[in-house]
């Protein structure tokens, strides 16, 4: 594919082998299937929210209302509770259900929401940044998920320290709202596509650090 439509199409190579490599180094506990039903868990739950806006927030053209941003936003908890009916339904240790669950729904999203724009985009004559900056976002997702499904794995946990569990709901929460919080960040600052890229990154990356912290004190405990 990169050889047929040059570097833009070599781009779209990469993001799928670094989802590739990913599934295939799990490949001897047959986490591949899991990560198919994780996937079809992922088409079913984004049917439901999309029933839900439908019918309750129809849509409006009033920018910068919060208000209802923030009730729509509260929509994308069902993602939480999607993500937890499919972890019950994998059996295995915590690392194996936390795999599959959060590489099932981040490639579900990448094919549902990313490919095809990129696909046909990235085979335009012209250059456009904005396909580089969809490949970066797209793997900030793929951070992104394994981080929410962490900590969904981490909620769930009967162990878990109670000075630890505020943050962790915390965490949800915050990862939950991230796309209206990125937007207000955005409005207010004024931020270009990098320098949302960027804060989009450090809030994953931070969100990310702290859940593996907490999941490998609970591993070791």
């Amino acid at each position: 594919m990169g050889l047929m439509f040059g570097p833009l199409g070599q781009l779209l190579d990469n993001i799928l082998l670094f989802y590739y490599l990913l599934l295939h180094y799990r490949s001897e506990y047959g986490v591949f299937w899991k990560c198919v039903q994780a996937g079809l868990m992922y088409v079913v739950t984004q049917l439901c929210k999309m029933l839900i806006l439908a019918t309750f927030f129809p849509a409006t053209d009033v920018p910068g209302d919060y208000l209802q941003e923030l009730l729509k936003t509260t929509v994308d908890l069902a993602d939480l509770v999607g993500i937890s009916m499919m972890m019950n339904q994998i059996p295995g240790k915590g690392d194996l259900k936390v795999l599959a669950a959060g590489l099932g729904w981040a490639t579900a999203e990448l094919f549902l929401t990313r490919l095809v724009p990129m696909w046909f985009g990235a085979r335009g004559v012209e250059f456009n940044w904005k396909y580089i900056q969809m490949s970066i976002e797209s793997n900030i997702n793929l951070v992104g998920h394994l981080t929410t499904v962490t900590l969904v794995w981490l909620w769930s946990r009967h162990d878990l320290s109670q000075t630890v569990f505020p943050v962790i709901t915390m965490l949800l929460l915050a990862m939950s709202y991230k796309p209206i919080l990125m937007d207000f960040i955005t409005r207010s600052a004024h931020l270009g596509a990098w320098s949302v890229l960027i804060v989009k990154a450090v809030f994953t990356l931070g969100s990310g650090l702290v859940a593996l912290q907490v999941y490998a004190g609970v591993n070791i405990s």
